[in-house]
């Protein structure tokens, strides 16, 4: 009853199902390895940014350039405050708000944008404080620039004057007269009434949209393989009940030989 699977198009059959089985778990497994992956660099980035607030701040020009290692490592820089800036529709503690930035003039000039709290509501510059004059060392979390569109990072344009909508050198050299550093620290204290902002993973290392994409990438995979074998088990008991009907003289030599061309056309 079972001489069919010896034809060469059950061998065919059998090769596809015997190939495509492991490479579906392969996927599956890797995409799976890929989601612990990122679950552990979240776990890292998490535990590195709680050390960091303990840990002697370095000075900036040690920690440059900013990487995985270094994001949130606790910074350490002396200048002058130049222009200031708000960054709009930021989430603080479930709240909307905007965080007030101010660029600090460095290295001869050159601007370290740093975000100096944060602060409820819309965006008014009415509202934020004055930084103060005169020399100051400030002290906090290092951070990569942001990259507009991501972790919630909003890529809109037409921003009132005064305003940027991403913390990063690409965005800022637009808007002030000096050279920016690819970073940005955010202090451990606030000024003059604000909330701090706490630092950020760094990117990649957080259980954001590429991670969750991953685990669904892993479900499918596994469910690939498994229709693959429900579908294999599901021709094969489609063949033996022809094969027993043929036995029994059920099924006609006409139809016996049009399932042997198309097996498709059989009733299942």
């Amino acid at each position: 009853m079972y001489r069919f699977l010896l034809t060469p198009r059950w061998w065919g059959i059998n090769v596809f199902v015997l190939l495509a089985i492991p490479f579906c778990i392969f996927m599956g497994s890797w995409q799976l390895s890929r989601f612990e992956g990122r679950v552990q660099d979240h776990r890292q980035a998490t535990a590195q940014a709680a050390d960091s607030r303990r840990e002697a701040a370095r000075p900036l020009r040690e920690l440059l350039p900013v990487d995985k290692a270094t994001s949130g490592r606790q910074a350490t820089a002396t200048g002058h405050w130049g222009r200031q800036l708000l960054v709009p529709d930021r989430t603080l503690d479930g709240r909307q708000g905007f965080y007030v930035l101010t660029l600090l003039r460095v290295d001869g000039g050159k601007a370290l944008p740093v975000v100096r709290g944060w602060l409820p509501g819309s965006a008014d510059a009415s509202r934020a404080p004055a930084a103060p004059s005169g020399e100051v060392t400030v002290t906090g979390a290092l951070q990569a620039s942001e990259t507009p569109g991501d972790n919630g990072v909003s890529a809109r344009g037409g921003l009132p004057a005064g305003q940027t909508a991403a913390i990063s050198a690409a965005s800022l050299v637009n808007l002030v007269p000096y050279d920016v550093y690819d970073a940005w620290v955010t202090l451990n204290k606030a000024d003059s009434g604000m909330k701090a902002v706490p630092a950020t993973a760094p990117a990649g290392s957080g259980l954001d949209l590429k991670a969750f994409q991953n685990l669904g990438y892993t479900g499918e995979w596994f469910v690939f393989a498994g229709f693959v074998v429900f579908m294999w088990f599901r021709l094969l008991r489609r063949e033996v009940e022809f094969a027993r009907d043929a036995a029994m003289g059920l099924v006609g030599e006409s139809e016996t030989e049009t399932e042997a061309q198309d097996p498709a056309s059989s009733p299942v």
